[in-house]
């Protein structure tokens, strides 16, 4: 019992350390963004967190994957690494760091409707009703920055990164009951740093017109969001369900703007506020699941006579 409960804070503690570096993520991405562009931060994120994980992976004893564990890695390495960080950091081009937060984080909600269509769960009604109420957050966001014009391309960057933040979920949990949580990160890191190598021209010259605290922006997000973020993401997932994962990043957008106020002096104009707001409440309510009500025995009347057991 001892032990469970001991797992239990441990997930917990991982999760708060994901949703931390997460949120400190987007406020950095949108720093950097005025000196790298989308694929050169990419691969530079990438290669750094892939560095470090596979000096962690190669001093220890390693499990490597079955045959058949390559597609989901493909899958997640590709998408959650790869083209997930490329049309975010994309997105940061054009949007503050809280409304990207908020967009992106509609990513829980799309894990539950690729389990309905991938998983036959099938479409509760809350789960329709907080359908239409994120897209109807997403058009309210799409109406306004925090500079008060219409970004509409950067909002359907966020979305796309939404859509392979969830595809990625859903493709690493099946691998994590047979794969440690720092191998799965460290392949999926690599998968998607290999898949950016067309950036590296780009990253080579930006890199030397770049500011050295810029550099050193670029480490962190390698060695912090990427490297430890991740690997402590997918020890909490391994212990839980990915439904309940997904939810502990509605944490992450209200710290984003906290941070995004603190150290950019930006914050979501009051329209993307309400459709942050909205989003957010979709994806809750897509995520409740009603409480069932324990089914009461009658008790015997005191004529009946309750037959003894054999």
């Amino acid at each position: 019992m001892m032990t469970d409960r001991r797992q239990g804070l441990l997930a917990a503690g991982a999760a708060g350390v994901t949703v931390v570096l997460w949120a400190s993520a987007f406020v950095a991405i949108r720093h950097v963004g005025h000196e790298f562009s989308a694929g050169a931060l990419s691969l530079g994120r990438l290669l750094v967190g892939s560095l470090l994980l596979g000096a962690f992976v190669f001093s220890r004893p390693r499990r490597w994957p079955a045959r058949g564990d390559w597609k989901l890695l493909l899958i997640c390495g590709l998408l959650w690494f790869g083209v997930y960080n490329v049309a975010l950091n994309e997105a940061e081009q054009r949007l503050d760091a809280g409304t990207a937060a908020m967009l992106v984080n509609i990513g829980p909600l799309l894990i539950a409707l690729l389990a309905g269509l991938l998983l036959a769960e099938g479409f509760p009604r809350q789960l329709v009703i907080g359908s239409i109420a994120a897209f109807g957050g997403v058009v309210l966001i799409g109406t306004s920055s925090s500079e008060g014009k219409a970004e509409t391309w950067g909002v359907i960057l966020c979305v796309a990164a939404a859509v392979a933040y969830a595809i990625g979920v859903v493709a690493q949990k099946p691998l994590l009951g047979r794969l440690p949580a720092l191998e799965v990160t460290w392949l999926a890191c690599t998968i998607g740093a290999i898949s950016c190598l067309p950036f590296a021209p780009a990253l080579v010259r930006e890199t030397a017109d770049a500011r050295p605290s810029t550099i050193w922006w670029v480490v962190f997000l390698g060695a912090f969001p990427t490297a430890l973020a991740f690997t402590t993401w997918a020890y909490a997932l391994a212990r839980t369900s990915a439904g309940k994962m997904g939810a502990t990043t509605y944490l992450v957008p209200p710290l984003t703007i906290f941070l995004a106020w603190l150290l950019l002096d930006e914050a979501p104009a009051p329209l993307a506020f309400a459709g942050g707001a909205l989003c957010l409440l979709g994806v809750a309510i897509s995520r409740h699941k009603p409480k069932t009500k324990p089914r009461q025995v009658a008790s015997p009347s005191p004529d009946e006579t309750v037959p003894a057991p054999d």
